[in-house]
């Protein structure tokens, strides 16, 4: 009952206090840039289909959107440590828009190849390794850290509003009139994103002067040592990381077993991905419930994962299209609740001059399987047959569920306020980290 009381605190907070204070400029670029972010990712999937009916080559290109992360992620998480990250976020949105613009003019010209997908996709996630760590870092600023979990909930269920039935049901449209249209409108939001981006008077977090001789390989160090410090935050991380494998096997397939598995179509495709939208909106609005039903934060977390599994067990065996659409509604609520809890945990448990550290690595590490997920994804689906990559994942997800079991045996030691049964151990480490002018990597407790 507490929890659900902070809960509801939380999103008075946000609706009295964040709007005011930039929470509204913050969402409003983020549904912007999530309007052409589903332009592009529907277009992007059938023009790679329209390229290569290879399920290998296809899998390439999404492996090639997660392979900055494990290149460029710890790296990214330091710079937004160090930098204004708000000013470091409408730059990327200003560079991220004018490359989209550009491919946007190749694909008019008929000149775009399954290597310009490839670069592209390795060029906008190198960006989104800054952008990302940055806008994590950011949100505690604007945002009162008792409205977090509410804050987020908002930001994932706005954006998959604006994605997924505004931005959806327009893509098809924007497609049959050309198939660069939606690229160009992409780069637009962009554009505007980085405008609603720069007009927030709110910095980032205070951070404490640089001490002599420190460096950026030293700051990642230390940001990984505080991720493996803490013990709610490594299950999770590992959890995570486990499933993501089986996500990369399942994004990179999708729309190799929504149309040649299942036999659906181009309106297939936006079917299917337009019920999952309906799952994350659903699970966005109901997190807070959810998790006051269940009884603590863990044993949500386990249970969504255990609800995923199934999910994609029955859209990789039932072959017909609204039972799949439903199939991926359901693993979307499932997701939205796991990934507000996720990413409230990190928020609350990281010092704020860490943060941008501690979430690139937290995000690094859960992310280092996925290109290999997605090659996993188009092997399997040429040996083993196409609707095998959601059944992959399935076993993967599941695995990841029962990564979570220690967690969930020493009860829910985190609160709303960000107190914590390890916040003694977690505390004293960061402590260390913040305060270690001799440029020493402190040493904390696994």
């Amino acid at each position: 009952m507490a929890r659900t009381e902070a809960y509801v605190g939380g999103a008075a907070g946000v609706g009295a206090f964040a709007w005011r204070g930039g929470f509204g400029r913050l969402w409003s670029a983020a549904a912007v840039s999530r309007f052409g972010d589903a332009l592009s990712g529907t277009a992007l999937p059938l023009l790679a289909h329209a390229l290569t009916s290879d399920p290998l080559l296809i899998a390439l290109v999404t492996a090639c959107g997660f392979a900055p992360w494990l290149l460029f992620g710890l790296l990214g998480g330091a710079i937004a440590d160090r930098v204004d990250q708000r000013r470091a976020m409408w730059a990327v949105d200003v560079l991220r828009g004018l490359l989209m613009g550009g491919f946007a003019l190749a694909v008019a010209a008929g000149a775009a190849g399954i290597g310009l997908l490839l670069a592209l996709a390795f060029a906008l996630t190198t960006l989104q390794t800054l952008f990302d760590n940055a806008a994590t870092a950011l949100l505690p600023a604007v945002v009162p850290k008792e409205s977090l979990t509410s804050a987020n909930a908002r930001l994932m269920t706005g954006q998959e509003v604006v994605g997924r039935f505004v931005g959806g049901p327009v893509a098809p449209l924007l497609i049959g009139v050309g198939l660069a249209l939606p690229f160009a409108a992409d780069a637009a939001t962009y554009l505007v994103a980085a405008a609603l981006v720069a007009s927030l008077r709110t910095g980032g977090p205070p951070r404490p002067p640089a001490a002599s001789g420190r460096t950026l390989r030293r700051e990642v160090a230390e940001g990984i040592r505080a991720l493996w410090g803490d013990r709610v935050l490594r299950w999770l991380c590992l959890s995570v990381a486990l499933g993501n494998v089986g996500i990369g096997a399942l994004i990179a397939e999708l729309v190799v077993v929504v149309k040649d598995w299942l036999g659906a179509g181009d309106y297939g495709y936006v079917a299917v991905t337009t019920g999952y939208g309906a799952g994350t909106v659903l699970g966005g609005l109901m997190a807070g419930r959810v998790v006051a039903a269940v009884g603590g934060r863990f044993r949500t977390l386990l249970l969504v994962g255990v609800v995923q599994t199934a999910a994609l067990v029955a859209f990789g065996t039932v072959r017909a299209l609204w039972p799949a659409a439903l199939a991926l509604g359901l693993f979307g609520f499932a997701g939205t609740v796991w990934n507000v809890l996720e990413t409230t945990l990190v928020q609350q448990r990281a010092p704020k001059a860490m943060l941008g550290r501690i979430s690139s690595a937290f995000r690094t590490v859960s992310i280092a399987g996925t290109p290999l997920g997605a090659l996993l994804g188009g092997g399997s689906a040429v040996a083993w047959g196409l609707n095998s990559p959601a059944l992959v994942a399935a076993a993967l997800l599941g695995a990841g569920a029962v990564v979570l079991t220690p967690l969930v045996r020493g009860g829910d030691g985190t609160t709303f306020d960000g107190t914590s049964l390890d916040s003694t151990s977690f505390n004293s480490a960061a402590s260390d980290v913040t305060a270690s002018d001799s440029g020493q990597i402190p040493h904390t407790t696994p």
